[in-house]
């Protein structure tokens, strides 16, 4: 019996009506509906039961990372792929988190989609492979750093070439509280300039 997919993207997306035909052509799934708005999708998932939901994250109303989160605490068996323009590291690890199965680029060509769906069924995570090494690089740096998450935030806005003052302001938080941060960055990287700590930071994937 084919797979039951959903797909939901924004309206009149090409790419919908492309992938739609190829599923259609395919031996193992079959789109039993399309929208535009989360809303939408998910009113039809009690009453038509898909087995996956193929979702975009600009959509009309809710983004995609809240239907996900929606699908995902309500229906826990129903595999979430997103496939999106984004490839930023917060929009990422943001629909993952919400409970999406696997996260494809845009420019996945529609093999690697039809894979990555057998590859849902079968209990995997599909990703392409920008967002992997995106995540394996972020793993590394989490693994390694020495100094905490908003400390790390300081240093990659200090690499950027944002002031003090504006490290405060873009963070919202006093210039008092930036400068300990950066006293404490300092104290662990072991070093006493900013361009020094900038230096060490991405020598030792800090950053």
């Amino acid at each position: 019996m084919k797979k039951k997919i959903f797909l939901v993207d924004e309206a009149r997306s090409e790419f919908r009506t492309a992938l739609s035909l190829v599923i259609a052509g395919s031996s193992k799934f079959r789109v039993v509906g399309e929208y535009v708005s989360g809303e939408e999708c998910f009113k039809d998932i009690q009453k038509l039961s898909p087995d996956i939901v193929i979702t975009g994250l600009d959509l009309i109303g809710q983004t995609g990372i809240e239907l996900t989160q929606m699908i995902r605490a309500k229906f826990p068996h129903i595999e979430v792929l997103v496939i999106s323009d984004y490839d930023d590291n917060q929009t990422v690890f943001a629909s993952l988190k919400a409970g999406a199965s696997g996260y494809l680029l845009r420019t996945a060509n529609y093999i690697e989609i039809l894979i990555a769906l057998e590859e849902l069924v079968e209990g995997g995570a599909p990703l392409s492979r920008k967002i992997a090494r995106m995540l394996v690089e972020e793993l590394h740096t989490n693994l390694n750093s020495v100094i905490s998450k908003r400390e790390r935030q300081v240093m990659q806005m200090m690499a950027s070439g944002l002031t003090y003052s504006e490290i405060s302001d873009e963070l919202n938080i006093s210039k008092q509280t930036s400068k300990t941060h950066i006293r404490n960055i300092y104290a662990k990287l072991k070093v006493n300039s900013k361009s020094e700590a900038i230096s060490k930071a991405r020598e030792e994937r800090l950053i």
